[in-house]
């Protein structure tokens, strides 16, 4: 292989084929990012990272030291093999997962939880199969675990599985995480339920606050769904946000993106969720490959994501906009968008908002009233005219009462006015590098409590 590159970085990756740890090198020039590694049996491969290195070589201006986190394994045998938490880890749980059940009534091929690559005759698949749905009590001593492991201050818990709907004791599972104090619950769901069952959603309606359903959304046709999850789905997700809307349940779309089938995409999604009442933001998820190989020129990274959106609305949402989030700068970007007039607007456009990282708390819920009351908080940026112009910047979208207000009516006033675009990119055995991986802050929480990166999870421990 020529030398036609700049080297960068040493990492630990693993072997395209076999997985095996091995030595890598993190390398770029004027086509993208790579991972390039060597294994002894199968000899030199090298993985895409990222399409846009200029993206890559910038992020590290947000890079801050990790929360402190209780472990409950020890590094022994190298990351990815000593999950965890391990003490070789370097962030805490920024959201952590609870898989209450592994049923689920699709097969897509991309599955995190099971491999179903194969041929599958959707006409058999078992829609109940009691066995597989965790009892509360186990749920219970899950979400106490998580909670504790955070000193008792954990943030987002997401319920997921499998379709986690199929549970059927999921509102009473929600219930219990509010109960227990957690600061935000998300339900990640295909959204069937939701469409067929509108006593269902009425009863999601009832978690007011710190509540939202994670949408699995992948297009408007369904030409998509068919390629990426074998069934015409469409109007099932159209129905699911007419439910959704009807009773005012905050939605955050989650589009899976694959070069060649959704890609180009990304724009019409972002403003289509944009028209709709309950949808507060779109996550993006490049499709991670931990059950086949890399189709050629499939791979899609998180800076080729915000370079397509940007092309896609017509500069409406720019690349420029994102900033990578601090708890983990290799994987996720996000953006916030304030309303004005009724037409959205990035509010970190043409602001360099590496000067205020260390106001950006290690989380996922990195939301514009929090971020705005640590800058307030701390006097001694002040005195920065980039932070005045910034600040002023934002007071234009915001009342002037608005501090003043109840925090319920603060709340409903940034939850209505405020849209989130993020990306999430996951580590599989192909672009992995151990720096990713131990900055990685989703994590599963398992029954036998422990906390797994969500990327190690699905490469190694299902």
């Amino acid at each position: 292989m020529n030398n036609n590159y700049i080297y960068q970085s040493f990492t630990k990756a693993l072997c395209s084929e076999c997985g095996r740890a091995v030595d890598g090198k993190i390398i770029y020039n004027d086509s993208g990012v790579y991972v390039l590694k060597n294994c002894p049996e199968h000899g030199i491969h090298r993985e895409i990272l990222e399409e846009n290195y200029g993206y890559h070589l910038t992020k590290g201006r947000f890079e801050k030291p990790g929360t402190q986190s209780v472990t409950q394994t020890r590094a022994k045998d190298g990351c990815p093999h000593d999950c965890g938490l391990c003490d070789s880890h370097d962030q805490h749980t920024c959201l952590g997962l609870i898989e209450i059940t592994s049923r689920c009534n699709m097969a897509c091929p991309m599955c995190f939880a099971i491999d179903n690559t194969g041929p599958i005759d959707l006409d058999k698949l078992i829609p109940f199969v009691h066995e597989v749905d965790l009892d509360l009590q186990t749920i219970g001593q899950m979400m106490d675990f998580y909670m504790s492991a955070e000193g008792g201050r954990a943030e987002v818990l997401q319920i997921s599985g499998g379709e986690p709907t199929l549970h059927p004791q999921c509102i009473e599972i929600i219930a219990m995480a509010r109960a227990k104090g957690f600061k935000y619950v998300m339900l990640n769901t295909n959204g069937i339920r939701l469409a067929e069952d509108r006593e269902f959603v009425r009863a999601l309606s009832t978690f007011k606050g710190g509540f939202e359903v994670y949408l699995q959304f992948d297009g408007l046709d369904d030409d998509v769904y068919r390629q990426l999850r074998r069934r015409a789905l469409a109007e099932t997700k159209l129905r699911a946000l007419k439910n959704l809307n009807r009773y005012k349940i905050p939605t955050t779309l989650v589009a899976t993106i694959e070069a060649g089938v959704n890609d180009h995409l990304c724009g019409e999604i972002l403003v289509y969720g944009m028209s709709q009442s309950c949808v507060r933001g779109v996550n993006f998820q490049p499709v991670s490959y931990y059950h086949n190989l890399v189709p050629a020129g499939r791979r899609v990274t998180l800076s080729g994501i915000l370079d397509r959106i940007e092309q896609q609305t017509n500069n409406m949402i720019q690349a420029g906009d994102f900033i990578p989030l601090p708890c983990d700068v290799e994987r996720v970007a996000i953006t916030f968008l304030l309303k004005e007039h009724d037409a959205f607007v990035p509010i970190t456009r043409g602001h360099d908002l590496s000067q205020f990282k260390d106001m950006i708390g290690n989380t996922f819920m990195f939301t514009v009233e929090d971020t705005l009351k640590n800058i307030s908080q701390a006097s001694d940026i002040f005195d920065d005219p980039a932070c005045c112009e910034f600040i002023e910047n934002l007071k234009r979208f915001l009342p002037a009462s608005l501090a003043l207000r109840p925090k319920a009516e603060r709340m409903r006033f940034v939850d209505e006015n405020t849209f989130r675009i993020s990306v999430s990119s996951f580590l599989d055995r192909y672009n992995f590098d151990a720096k990713s991986m131990q900055k990685e802050c989703a994590h599963i929480i398992t029954p036998d409590l422990k906390r797994i990166p969500f990327s190690a999870y699905n490469m190694l421990y299902r």
